[in-house]
């Protein structure tokens, strides 16, 4: 099986889950370091997507940044994380099996 996470690797929560990944028999993992190479706005959209959420639910709203997009609207919460990738909540992973944000990480086993 293969796994996507978008990784800080600064965030506790985000390498716990990476750990968990790693522990994981069989799991083929593909690294993104977000801040350095953000998803676009369409791939942001798609994993929300496949998670059952709303980009609302994926915004990491103890930012400063995210004040601002109180009353906004999913398609502005999407262009405020592509153009500033900070916002993303994290760590987010992605399997064949759906996509989960790792918060607490042990939610990961849930798509292995």
């Amino acid at each position: 099986m293969k796994a996507t996470i978008y990784h800080n690797p600064r965030c506790t929560k985000s390498r716990e889950a990476l750990a968990i990944l790693r522990a994981a028999p069989g799991i083929e993992i593909r690294v993104i370091e977000y801040l350095k190479t953000p998803p676009t706005r369409d791939e942001l959209a798609d994993l929300y997507r496949r998670a059952g959420i709303t980009p609302r639910d994926g915004l990491r709203k103890a930012e400063d940044g995210a004040k601002a997009l109180k009353d906004a609207s999913d398609d502005a919460i999407l262009d405020a994380m592509a153009a500033d990738p900070i916002l993303i909540e994290r760590p987010l992973v992605a399997t064949d099996k759906g996509v989960r944000i790792g918060r607490p990480p042990e939610v990961v086993r849930e798509i292995l």
